[in-house]
């Protein structure tokens, strides 16, 4: 399984890049990660970026706040059954300061929300990764997540 981030917006504070690059790191362990940045260039064009910027037959989950709210292992839950169900590519769709363009976010599997809270693209990564990692931890019953 490969999972890819595509991302509207650059995360350029170092110690963030550090903890995503951290979490990025752990998660290779358990399967190929993929980051892509996109350029926050206007709607039209951040649109076809980001539908470009999807693997053919992925699994899309869109990063909404409106979207499904889940605990972590209810997370790891979906990330094994992609692991265990043979999808190929898993691919995070995190939209920049206007969120997600609305037609793409629809055509998305699933819709999740990390927060409540509207989170800065950045920290949202940085959440999603971090939980990413814990998920393939609450799979292996790894001791990161109690």
């Amino acid at each position: 399984m490969r999972i890819v981030v595509v991302a509207v917006g650059k995360v350029k504070e170092r110690g963030l890049r550090d903890a995503i690059d951290d979490y990025e790191g752990r998660i290779r362990r358990y399967c190929k990660l993929e980051e892509i940045e996109i350029a926050d260039t206007g709607e039209k064009d951040v649109a076809a970026k980001l539908a470009k910027a999807i693997p053919e037959r992925a699994k899309t989950i869109a990063l909404e706040v409106n979207g499904e709210r889940m605990t972590s292992q209810r997370f790891a839950q979906l990330v094994g059954r992609c692991e265990v169900g043979a999808v190929a590519n898993v691919c995070f769709l995190i939209g920049g300061s206007y969120g997600l363009p609305k037609a793409l976010s629809d055509a998305c599997d699933v819709k999740l929300s990390l927060s409540d809270m509207i989170l800065p693209h950045r920290i949202a990564r940085l959440f999603l990764v971090e939980q990413i990692y814990r998920a393939f931890t609450i799979l292996r019953n790894e001791p990161y997540s109690h």
